[in-house]
């Protein structure tokens, strides 16, 4: 009795394993890796035959000729891929209030003569995953100023690097224009102006 019962169950797990550990993910990895490869493999962005990062993943930028993107979440390293994940801290979390502040005085001492009512809420806040690349255009133009100065360019030439930089809303309508960080970093070290 127990046999015909467990025979079944054997095969089925068997099967199941074969077909969901085995057969689904060559499938899916043949697919991503012919129709999507670049997406597949990290959207991996190189400069000189040199991966400098991704796409889709954040870098930790501070010094003042770069712009700066949002707080990331992971620990203990900032943007860890690893360790994906929102810090899970509320609105009246005290370590979240110690936080912006911390990071908005940084902003205000690197950005000098801004106030806190300036700010823009991504440069002070991190994204669900802790790791998000991009940052509203309101947050670029507000460290124009600051990377000009020490790139020793004028605040037109940046400005005008922040605007190729933006990507509009997918389709015409969803989501908010946004900028890359690495792209704009990367678009200003290819432009120079360093002093």
């Amino acid at each position: 009795m127990m046999k015909n019962i467990l025979r079944p169950v054997i095969v089925m797990f068997v099967a199941l394993t074969i077909v969901t550990g085995l057969v689904y993910p060559a499938i899916v990895t043949a697919v991503g890796q012919a129709a999507f490869h670049r997406e597949a493999n990290g959207s991996l962005i190189e400069r000189d035959g040199k991966v400098v990062g991704s796409e889709i993943i954040g870098q930790q930028f501070d010094a003042p000729r770069y712009f700066w993107g949002r707080l990331s979440a992971t620990t203990p390293n900032p943007y860890n891929a690893g360790s994906s994940g929102g810090s899970n801290l509320g609105p009246t979390n005290s370590a979240l209030a110690d936080e912006v502040a911390a990071r908005v005085a940084a902003l205000r001492g690197a950005d000098s003569g801004r106030s806190a009512a300036d700010v823009p809420v991504d440069l002070v806040t991190s994204s669900g995953s802790g790791l998000d690349p991009e940052i509203s255009p309101a947050a670029a133009l507000y460290q124009v100023e600051r990377v000009a100065k020490a790139r020793g360019m004028s605040a037109g030439q940046v400005e005008a690097l922040v605007a190729r930089a933006t990507t509009g809303r997918q389709f015409g309508l969803l989501g908010e224009p946004r900028v890359n960080v690495l792209k704009l970093n990367l678009a200003l070290d290819a432009a120079g102006g360093l002093k």
